[in-house]
């Protein structure tokens, strides 16, 4: 497990901080993976958005999961259609 520093996760818990990715009805595709990967070594943490009615609430921990998993990254927050990842 990835010990996250406070400043990571203050940063992704402000409510300033907007998302810069979004998931539409295509859902997670291999084109949406390359721009988290991209926007993940520009900036190492990045908010994504899923549009409401994409996937059901039970479906959302496995999405998280599987970006993570594809970018590399750790999720430092989910929260309803919002989660927020980090570059490892």
């Amino acid at each position: 497990m990835v010990k996250i520093p406070e400043s990571i996760k203050k940063m992704a818990l402000d409510r300033d901080f907007q998302p810069s990715v979004r998931i539409g009805k295509t859902g997670v595709t291999e084109n949406l993976i390359q721009e988290i990967k991209d926007q993940l070594t520009k900036r190492k943490l990045v908010k994504i958005k899923i549009n409401k009615g994409v996937f059901e609430r039970s479906q959302k921990t496995e999405v998280w999961n599987y970006i993570c998993e594809q970018t590399g990254s750790t999720l430092i927050s989910s929260r309803g259609n919002v989660g927020v990842v980090w570059a490892k």
